[in-house]
Protein backbone atom coordinates (compact mmCIF):
# COMPACT_ATOMS: atom_id res chain seq x y z
CA UNK A 1 0.00 0.00 0.00
CA UNK A 2 1.02 3.79 -0.71
CA UNK A 3 1.94 6.13 2.06
CA UNK A 4 -0.98 8.67 2.09
CA UNK A 5 0.72 12.27 0.07
CA UNK A 6 1.94 14.96 2.25
CA UNK A 7 0.34 18.18 2.00
CA UNK A 8 3.71 19.94 0.31
CA UNK A 9 3.40 18.09 -2.12
CA UNK A 10 -0.03 19.76 -3.30
CA UNK A 11 -0.06 23.30 -1.58
CA UNK A 12 0.53 26.14 -3.58
CA UNK A 13 3.81 27.70 -2.70
CA UNK A 14 4.87 31.28 -1.68
CA UNK A 15 1.55 32.37 -1.37
CA UNK A 16 0.21 36.07 -2.29
CA UNK A 17 -0.06 37.69 1.21
CA UNK A 18 -1.36 41.02 2.53
CA UNK A 19 -0.93 42.85 5.60
CA UNK A 20 -3.76 43.07 8.36
CA UNK A 21 -2.81 46.98 7.88
CA UNK A 22 -3.44 47.10 4.44
CA UNK A 23 -7.01 48.12 3.15
CA UNK A 24 -9.70 46.17 1.78
CA UNK A 25 -9.28 48.29 -1.63
CA UNK A 26 -5.60 46.87 -1.82
CA UNK A 27 -6.83 43.25 -0.67
CA UNK A 28 -9.14 42.98 -3.87
CA UNK A 29 -6.84 44.36 -6.06
CA UNK A 30 -4.46 41.60 -5.19
CA UNK A 31 -6.60 39.38 -5.25
CA UNK A 32 -8.46 40.19 -8.37
CA UNK A 33 -4.58 40.77 -10.04
CA UNK A 34 -4.06 36.87 -9.60
CA UNK A 35 -7.07 35.58 -9.82
CA UNK A 36 -6.81 33.95 -6.17
CA UNK A 37 -10.06 33.74 -3.95
CA UNK A 38 -8.05 33.14 -0.60
CA UNK A 39 -5.66 35.74 0.38
CA UNK A 40 -3.30 34.95 3.55
CA UNK A 41 -2.87 38.11 6.30
CA UNK A 42 0.04 38.50 8.02
CA UNK A 43 -1.40 39.81 11.70
CA UNK A 44 2.66 39.26 13.15
CA UNK A 45 5.64 37.88 10.99
CA UNK A 46 6.57 34.38 11.72
CA UNK A 47 3.94 34.27 14.27
CA UNK A 48 0.24 35.22 13.60
CA UNK A 49 -1.77 34.24 10.02
CA UNK A 50 -5.17 34.72 8.68
CA UNK A 51 -7.31 34.10 6.06
CA UNK A 52 -9.56 37.00 3.99
CA UNK A 53 -11.41 35.29 1.47
CA UNK A 54 -13.16 36.84 -1.80
CA UNK A 55 -16.77 36.30 -0.10
CA UNK A 56 -15.33 38.59 3.02
CA UNK A 57 -14.67 40.89 0.54
CA UNK A 58 -17.38 40.78 -1.74
CA UNK A 59 -19.88 40.54 1.89
CA UNK A 60 -18.05 43.91 3.32
CA UNK A 61 -18.59 46.10 0.19
CA UNK A 62 -22.21 45.21 0.05
CA UNK A 63 -22.75 47.35 3.34
CA UNK A 64 -24.09 50.26 3.14
CA UNK A 65 -21.33 53.44 3.81
CA UNK A 66 -18.56 50.82 3.57
CA UNK A 67 -15.22 52.86 2.42
CA UNK A 68 -12.82 49.93 0.98
CA UNK A 69 -10.17 52.38 0.45
CA UNK A 70 -10.13 53.14 4.10
CA UNK A 71 -11.35 50.20 5.98
CA UNK A 72 -8.64 47.71 6.72
CA UNK A 73 -8.08 43.93 6.45
CA UNK A 74 -7.68 43.16 10.30
CA UNK A 75 -11.49 44.71 10.66
CA UNK A 76 -12.78 41.67 8.14
CA UNK A 77 -10.25 39.08 8.48
CA UNK A 78 -10.50 35.49 9.64
CA UNK A 79 -8.53 35.28 12.56
CA UNK A 80 -8.38 31.78 12.99
CA UNK A 81 -8.07 30.02 10.01
CA UNK A 82 -6.57 26.41 9.36
CA UNK A 83 -3.01 26.43 9.93
CA UNK A 84 -1.22 23.15 9.17
CA UNK A 85 2.11 21.72 9.13
CA UNK A 86 3.72 21.12 5.24
CA UNK A 87 4.31 17.11 6.63
CA UNK A 88 0.47 16.89 7.50
CA UNK A 89 -0.81 14.11 5.23
CA UNK A 90 -3.41 15.38 2.43
CA UNK A 91 -6.13 12.92 3.91
CA UNK A 92 -6.51 14.54 7.37
CA UNK A 93 -6.61 18.34 6.03
CA UNK A 94 -9.49 17.59 3.53
CA UNK A 95 -11.14 16.08 6.31
CA UNK A 96 -10.20 19.13 8.24
CA UNK A 97 -11.83 21.35 5.38
CA UNK A 98 -14.79 19.39 4.94
CA UNK A 99 -15.26 19.18 8.74
CA UNK A 100 -15.06 23.22 9.18
CA UNK A 101 -16.71 23.76 5.81
CA UNK A 102 -13.84 26.14 4.77
CA UNK A 103 -12.23 26.24 1.53
CA UNK A 104 -8.62 27.11 2.21
CA UNK A 105 -5.58 25.89 5.14
CA UNK A 106 -2.46 27.94 5.47
CA UNK A 107 0.61 26.12 5.80
CA UNK A 108 2.66 27.29 8.21
CA UNK A 109 6.08 25.70 9.03
CA UNK A 110 8.51 27.05 11.82
CA UNK A 111 6.27 29.77 12.12
CA UNK A 112 6.63 30.85 9.00
CA UNK A 113 3.74 30.93 5.99
CA UNK A 114 5.00 28.31 3.21
CA UNK A 115 2.10 27.68 1.38
CA UNK A 116 -1.70 27.74 0.92
CA UNK A 117 -4.15 24.52 0.30
CA UNK A 118 -7.31 25.19 -1.11
CA UNK A 119 -10.20 23.79 -2.55
CA UNK A 120 -8.51 24.57 -6.31
CA UNK A 121 -5.20 22.69 -4.91
CA UNK A 122 -7.89 19.52 -3.70
CA UNK A 123 -9.31 19.20 -7.08
CA UNK A 124 -5.63 18.83 -8.67
CA UNK A 125 -4.87 16.47 -5.90
CA UNK A 126 -7.76 14.65 -6.79
CA UNK A 127 -7.05 14.06 -10.18
CA UNK A 128 -3.31 13.45 -10.09
CA UNK A 129 -4.37 10.72 -7.14
CA UNK A 130 -7.06 8.72 -9.43
CA UNK A 131 -4.72 9.46 -12.73
CA UNK A 132 -2.13 7.72 -10.52
CA UNK A 133 -4.31 4.92 -9.14
CA UNK A 134 -5.56 3.61 -12.75
CA UNK A 135 -2.13 3.47 -13.72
Amino acid sequence: MKAIPQIQKYMTTTPYAINAESTIEEASQVMKKHGIRHLPVVVVEGQRYGILSDRDVKYAMSLTGFDARHAKVKDIYEEIPYVTKPTTPISDVSAELAERKVGSALIVDNGHLVGIFTTTDACRALSDLCQTRLN
